[in-house]
C-alpha cells in the first residue's frame, strides 16, 4: 500500500544507517509487513544475522503465519527453550540464510541463543517494557508456595520501617477496595539501611524460590535499585532498565522499534533505555485516518448489571465468534464458565490459540477469552466482529502504580496507557475494510474513553467514533443495543449513513498534543544518564544528572514528576555524602514542596534535619484521599450503576430501623470518606471502626434505641471498651489514638452509667444522619470532578473540601471528643 511504500523509502534514504529507528503505522495497517520487509533487505543487502521480536509466542506463530501465506517470505519461528532449536533452524539463522522470529524473552534473558544479531527488528515495542524490565526485575509474591520462606523473612526486615497500618496489610488477605489498590515504597535511604539484611536473605533463599537468575541480575547493583510493597507482591527493581548493560540488545549494528504510537515524551526511550531514537515520518493522512471501523456499545451507562449479561449473550450469539479481553485469571475463568453454561459455545483460552487462530476461526459458535492481554491477538476480516473489553490496561506493575496513584506523576504515562488502550479496542480492525463492535465495561476503561477532556488526546478518528457510540449508549434500552448492533454488523444502506457522520466529524477534530510533552522529552537522555551513572555507584555523576532533569521539568503539570527527581536527587546525593550532606536535606524539602498533594514525601521528614516540621494532621487528610482515590475509581463515575448503589445502600442504611444495615451503611460511609474501616461479629466487639493515620474512631451505633429510651450501665460500660478491644485486635491501630464514639437517638443515662461515659463521645443519631447525607453530597462533587488517582489539583480541592466540612479524621477527632457523653446526657434514676 501507498504508506507502506512511503515509510519503506524513508527508511533506506534516512534511517538504514543509525543504531536506534522507531517507525509508526496505526494498528492493522500493515506494520508487520514493513518491519518483515526491513528485515529480509539488511538480510540480503548486508548478510546480516536478523532477528524480528514479538512479545508472545502466539504472535511469533501468527507473524510467521503471516509471513508465508500472506506476504510469500520465508522466515523461521524460535519459540520454548533453545535447547529445543532445531539444528537445521540454528544454521539457516545463523549463517543468515532466515530471518528469525522469535519472542522478546529470547533476547533478554541471562543466557540467550540470539546474543549475536546484526539487526533486531522490535514489534509492538510498548509491549516490550514488561518484559526489557523483567530481565533486572524480582518479585517476592505472598502466595507463591515457593516464595513463601522468603517473603515472610523479607517482611521482618520491611516492616520497622513502615507506618503500622501499611506494615500490617503485608501479612494479611487484603480485606477491602483499599487494601488491593494499596501500592508503597520503602524510601531509598531505608533500603540503604536493610540492604546488607535483605541481600543476605535473598542470598540464602534466591534458588529456593526459583529466583536465582533474577537476583543475579541486580545482585552487584542493589544500590540502583527500588523496593515497592502491595498486599501480594515484593518488587525490587531499578527505576530504568539497563539495558546498556546487556550485549545483546546493544551490541546489534541497528534496532528498529515499531509501534502504533510512539509518542514526543520519551515513553520510548525509557521503557529501552536509549538515549536517543530516531523516529521516521508518519506517513501522509495517517495522522487523520484511522483503520477500519468500530462502534463502541457501552451497556453499563444504560443498563443494570443484570441486563448488561443479558446483552453480552444476545450480541455473542449474533455475532458467532467474539472476543473477550479481562484483567485477570479469575474473571478468565468467570466468563469462560458463563459462556459454556449460557450459550453451550466453545471457549478458547490463550494457550489454545497460540500456535494457531485456525479451531477458533473454523469454529461457528465460539468465544476467545484472554487474560491480561490487550495487544497482539489480532482477528481480521470475517475471524471475529464482535470484542469484550474489561477494565483499563493501565499500570501493568506496581512501580508504575506507585508513580501514578502516590506521586501524581501520571502524566509520565500518559503515552504508555494510551497506546495500550489503542492496542485493545484495534484487536478486530487490522485493515481498512475492516470492521467490529467494542464492548466496553469495567469503570476504569469507560472512564477513559468518556471523559472529554481525556478524548481529545486520541486520534481524530477515535475521537469521532466515540462521540457518535457514546450518543447511542446513553438513555437507551436492551432492544436499542440489540437493534443498533444488527444494523453494524450487517454493514449496509443504514449503516452506511451512521458511517458517513463519522466521517464528517473526524474533519472538524484536532487531535492535542499532551501536557509538557516537550519537556518530557528534553530531558530523558538525562534521565538515562542518572541510572548509568547510579548503575556504576558514581553518585557524584547521577546526581548532576537527576539536577539536569530538575532544571527541564517547569511545567505546573510536572509537579508530582518533579517532586519525585527531587526525592531521586536527595538519594543520590545522601549516598554521596555519607548520609549527612545538606544537598540531600535541600532536595528532600523541595520534594515536599513541589508536590504538597503526595503524602508519601513526608515520610522522608526522617531523613532530614532534626528540626523538620511534619504537618502530621494534613499527611493523614492525604491518607483520605488516596484511598478516597481508590474507591472512587472502582466505583466509576456518579452516573454508574456501581456509585448509584453504593450511594443508595449508605444513604438508605443509615435511616433503617434494621441494625444490621445501619451498622454495614455506617462502615461504607467510612470507607467512602476515605478512612481503614472495619466490622466484626465477634465476642465483645464494636460496630464499624474509622482508621486514618494516627486517629481511630470505634463506634457503638445504638440505632436501635427509641429517643425515650434510658441508657443503661451495661451499654456504658460496653462503649467504653471499645478501645481496649481496638488495640488488641485490630492491626495498626496498636498506638493510634482511639476515641469511642456513641452514636443514639437517646437523651438520658442512669446514674450508673456516667462513670463510663467520661471518656465517650456522644453523636446523637438525627446529628449523625444529617452529618452523613452532607457528607455524601461532598462526595458525589468530587466524585463528578474526579478523572483519575494522583491529580494534584483534584487532591488540593478535595482536602479543602474535607476540612471544610468536618470530613476530615483530625477534624472530626477532634469535635467529636469535644462532645462528651457524661456531660451530652441527662442523669435519671
Amino acid at each position: 500500500m501507498p504508506h507502506q511504500k512511503e515509510i519503506m523509502s524513508a527508511y533506506v534514504s534516512q534511517a538504514k544507517d543509525k543504531p536506534d529507528v522507531a517507525l509508526q503505522l496505526p494498528t492493522g495497517s500493515g506494520k508487520t509487513l514493513v518491519g518483515l520487509l526491513i528485515a529480509e533487505w539488511r538480510r540480503r543487502k548486508y548478510r546480516e544475522r536478523v532477528v524480528y521480536l514479538c512479545p508472545t509466542r502466539q504472535l511469533v506463530n501468527q507473524t510467521v503465519e503471516q509471513a508465508a501465506d500472506k506476504y510469500g517470505l520465508t522466515v523461521l519461528a524460535f519459540t520454548g527453550s533453545a535447547r529445543d532449536y532445531t539444528p537445521h533452524a540454528k544454521a539457516q539463522y545463523s549463517s543468515a540464510a532466515a530471518v528469525a522470529v522469535t519472542t522478546y524473552s529470547s533476547v533478554f534473558n541471562v543466557s540467550p541463543f540470539f546474543g549475536d544479531a546484526n539487526a533486531l527488528i522490535v514489534d509492538d515495542v510498548h509491549a516490550a517494557e514488561t518484559y526489557i524490565a523483567d530481565l533486572w526485575s524480582l518479585r517476592v509474591m505472598a502466595h507463591d508456595p515457593h516464595h513463601s520462606t522468603l517473603h515472610t523473612a523479607m517482611l521482618g526486615a520491611i516492616k520497622p520501617y513502615l507506618e503500622p497500618h501499611d506494615a500490617a496489610r503485608l501479612s494479611r488477605e487484603p480485606r477491602s477496595i483499599t487494601d488491593l489498590a494499596w501500592v508503597d515504597k520503602l524510601p531509598t535511604p531505608d533500603v540503604s539501611a536493610i540492604s546488607d539484611s535483605v541481600g543476605a536473605l535473598l542470598d540464602e533463599h534466591a534458588e529456593d524460590a526459583r529466583l536465582a537468575y533474577q537476583w543475579s541480575m541486580i545482585r552487584d547493583n542493589f544500590h540502583a535499585c527500588h523496593l515497592y510493597l502491595s498486599s501480594r507482591e515484593i518488587l525490587i527493581r531499578p527505576l530504568l532498565p539497563p539495558t546498556w548493560t546487556h550485549a545483546p540488545f546493544t551490541e546489534p549494528r541497528q534496532r528498529v522499534y515499531m509501534s502504533a504510537t510512539l509518542g514526543e515524551g520519551g515513553d520510548l526511550e525509557r521503557l529501552l533505555g536509549r538515549r536517543s531514537i530516531y523516529r521516521l515520518p508518519i506517513p501522509v493522512g495517517w495522522d487523520r485516518q484511522g483503520v477500519g471501523r468500530r462502534f463502541f456499545l457501552f451497556p453499563g451507562m444504560s443498563l443494570n448489571t443484570e441486563s448488561e449479561l443479558v446483552l453480552r449473550h444476545t450480541l455473542m450469539r449474533r455475532a458467532g465468534r467474539s472476543l473477550v479481553l479481562v484483567p485477570s485469571d479469575k474473571k478468565c475463568a468467570a466468563v469462560s464458565k458463563d459462556v459454556q453454561d449460557e450459550l453451550g459455545f466453545a471457549v478458547f483460552g490463550a494457550d489454545a490459540i497460540e500456535t494457531s487462530k485456525a479451531p477458533f476461526v473454523s469454529t461457528s459458535n465460539a468465544v476467545a477469552v484472554v487474560a491480561s492481554r490487550y495487544d497482539g491477538i489480532d482477528f481480521p476480516g470475517e475471524d471475529c466482529r464482535l470484542l469484550f473489553i474489561e477494565g483499563l490496561p493501565k499500570a501493568t506493575n506496581l512501580q508504575e502504580h506507585f508513580l501514578m496513584t502516590r506521586m501524581s506523576a501520571t502524566i509520565l504515562f500518559n503515552e504508555r496507557v494510551q497506546v495500550r488502550v489503542l492496542q485493545a479496542v484495534g484487536r478486530c480492525t487490522r485493515s481498512l475494510e475492516d470492521y467490529s463492535a467494542v464492548v466496553i465495561s469495567g469503570e476504569e476503561l469507560t472512564r477513559y474513553l468518556t471523559d472529554s477532556e481525556r478524548r481529545q488526546f486520541l486520534h481524530p478518528e477515535l475521537q469521532a467514533e466515540i462521540s457518535f457510540s457514546l450518543d447511542q449508549s446513553m438513555e437507551v434500552t436492551l432492544q436499542d443495543f440489540e437493534e443498533n448492533f444488527d444494523i453494524f454488523l450487517r454493514n449496509e444502506r443504514a449503516w452506511e449513513e451512521e458511517n458517513q457522520q463519522i466521517l464528517s466529524a473526524r474533519e472538524g477534530i484536532v487531535q492535542r498534543e499532551f501536557p509538557a510533552i516537550a519537556e518530557l522529552s528534553a530531558v530523558v537522555a538525562h534521565e538515562i544518564d542518572f541510572q548509568k551513572h547510579l548503575w556504576q555507584g558514581d553518585y557524584e555523576a547521577a546526581l548532576a544528572s537527576a539536577e539536569e532533569v530538575l532544571g527541564g521539568l517547569r511545567a505546573s503539570q510536572l509537579r508530582g514528576y518533579r517532586a519525585l527527581w527531587h526525592y531521586l536527587a536527595g538519594s543520590v546525593a545522601q549516598k554521596d555524602s555519607g548520609g549527612t550532606g545538606p544537598k540531600a536535606q535541600v532536595h528532600f524539602a523541595n520534594a515536599k514542596k513541589a508536590a504538597p498533594g503526595v503524602r508519601w514525601l513526608v515520610r522522608l521528614a526522617r531523613h532530614q534535619r532534626a528540626d523538620a516540621v511534619v504537618p502530621e494532621d494534613n499527611a493523614t487528610v492525604m491518607e483520605q484521599i488516596e484511598r478516597v482515590e481508590a474507591v472512587l475509581e472502582y466505583l466509576g463515575p456518579v452516573y454508574h450503576k456501581k456509585y448509584i448503589g453504593r450511594e443508595k445502600a449508605i444513604l438508605d442504611g443509615l435511616h433503617s430501623e434494621n441494625t444490621g444495615l445501619f451498622e454495614e451503611a455506617h462502615m461504607r460511609l467510612g470507607e467512602l470518606l476515605g478512612f481503614e474501616v472495619g466490622n466484626i461479629e465477634a465476642d465483645a466487639s464494636p460496630d464499624p471502626w474509622w482508621i486514618a493515620g494516627q486517629t481511630c474512631l470505634v463506634f457503638e451505633d445504638h440505632s436501635g434505641a427509641q429517643a425515650t429510651s434510658v441508657l443503661d450501665a451495661t451499654k456504658a460500660r460496653q462503649v467504653a471498651t471499645h478501645p481496649a478491644w481496638v488495640k488488641h485486635n485490630v492491626e495498626g491501630a496498636s498506638g493510634a489514638e482511639v476515641l469511642p464514639v456513641l452514636v443514639t437517638p437517646v437523651r438520658k443515662a442512669t446514674s450508673g452509667a456516667m462513670p463510663h461515659l467520661q471518656g465517650v463521645a456522644l453523636w446523637s443519631l438525627p446529628d449523625f444522619q444529617d452529618w452523613a447525607e452532607n457528607a455524601m453530597q461532598v462526595m458525589r462533587g468530587l466524585a463528578n470532578s474526579f478523572s483519575e488517582a494522583g491529580d494534584l489539583v483534584w487532591r488540593a480541592d478535595a482536602i479543602g473540601q474535607l476540612e471544610q466540612n468536618g470530613l476530615d479524621a483530625p477534624g472530626l477527632y477532634g469535635r467529636l471528643r469535644g462532645n462528651v457523653a457524661s456531660k451530652g446526657l441527662q442523669v435519671t434514676g
